[in-house]
């Protein structure tokens, strides 16, 4: 069994398909090649010993009565509770040292801490000689993240940082819990424009979305919004005003995400662009996660040329956006968008460009 292993887990963007994922629903997600990069070793003692090179940090903590880390240390808590998760599962994990590296920015709802979760599964599992699927792998880190860490997300982060290819989007049902490619045709290119206005999961606002979906689902006699066309919650009269804005970016999300597959398989980036327009547009309107910041960028997307869609990314209230755009043009966009970003809110953005990439592996 090797002593040392090197596991790199990529963050995700979501192409279409918003808040879905806890409504059993479908989403378009790719792999970036931005990640997080764990070097692990192991260790004799049930302890674990984390070092950042990003924030500059160490912790250790036990791992056989872990506990919740709080102040300085909290972040330790992405590590400690993937290994309890593991050790839950049955897996016969033991002491471990990582030392961690990440060029995820943070705060941008790129998902660093999905990332960070599934690298320290990946390096835990390979140092203990265990395996599990794939999926399973996805589900582990969404527990530790749910159960441990306490943020309610649903699986796409993960299971987005899992099943990444290369030149790919990922298709995930939340229904089925099953995960498929289409190709992204090469000519366009992925850039991501943050608001600068960090992303926040752990508010309540996540939290308040999630149980007005459940509320909304209920109302419409359905398990889940997955099962609902957006036809039949404009007609239903069950629904107040705020719930019905609600149910309806998750039904038109999916219905998105369904022509989406389709634009990207028959390569109509145009009209896949369209529809990020669309789901954006949804986002400040009916599920009120977007800020002024995040539309300020969408509205110079949409004046910006080459740029094909554009929309958040991730759960929204801060963060980045997301743009499809012309592989050829990209590089001329970078400092007009920023200065246009400038101009019209006072505010900076940092503009990175990226690519559907491979998903987790070790080296």
């Amino acid at each position: 069994m090797a002593m040392t292993v090197v596991a790199f887990a990529p963050g995700r963007v979501e192409l279409l398909g918003n808040h879905t994922d806890y409504n059993e629903g479908l989403v378009l997600a790719a792999a970036i090649d931005l990640g997080v990069t764990i070097r692990a070793e192991r260790l004799g003692a049930a302890v674990l010993e984390v070092s950042s090179e990003t924030n500059g940090r160490k912790a250790t903590a036990s791992l056989d009565k872990p506990q919740r880390l709080a102040g300085d240390s909290a972040w330790t808590n992405y590590p400690l509770g993937t290994v309890w998760a593991l050790r839950e599962a049955g897996l016969d994990v033991g002491g471990l040292r990582l030392h961690v590296t990440s060029t995820v920015p943070l705060g941008w709802g790129l998902s660093s801490s999905a990332a960070f979760e599934v690298a320290t599964a990946l390096a835990a599992l390979s140092l203990y000689g265990l395996s599990v699927p794939l999926m399973t792998l996805a589900k582990l880190c969404q527990k530790a993240e749910n159960e441990f860490v306490g943020v309610q997300c649903g699986l796409l982060d993960q299971a987005s940082s899992v099943f990444g290819e290369e030149g790919k989007a990922i298709v995930l049902d939340f229904r089925e819990v099953s995960a498929r490619t289409v190709p992204v045709p090469s000519e366009a290119a992925l850039l991501l424009v943050d608001s600068g206005v960090p992303h926040k999961l752990t508010g309540g606002e996540y939290n308040d979305r999630r149980a007005q979906c459940r509320a909304a689902a209920k109302a419409l006699g359905v398990q889940a919004l997955r099962d609902v066309a957006s036809d039949a919650v404009m007609s239903a009269s069950s629904l107040d005003p705020v719930t019905r804005a609600r149910a309806l970016h998750i039904t038109g999300e999916d219905e998105r995400v369904q022509a989406g597959i389709k634009a990207l398989e028959a390569g109509r980036l145009q009209e896949f662009g369209q529809l990020m327009f669309a789901s954006h547009e949804s986002s400040k309107r009916n599920f009120e996660n977007s800020t002024s910041f995040l539309d300020a960028l969408v509205d110079i997307a949409k004046t910006t040329p080459g740029v094909l869609g554009a929309r958040l990314t991730g759960g929204g209230f801060g963060g980045a956006t997301i743009w499809l755009v012309e592989k050829a043009q990209a590089p001329a966009m970078l400092g007009p968008v920023a200065e246009a970003y400038r101009q019209k809110t006072g505010a900076t953005c940092r503009v990175l460009l990226t690519k559907a990439s491979q998903g987790a592996h070790l080296f």
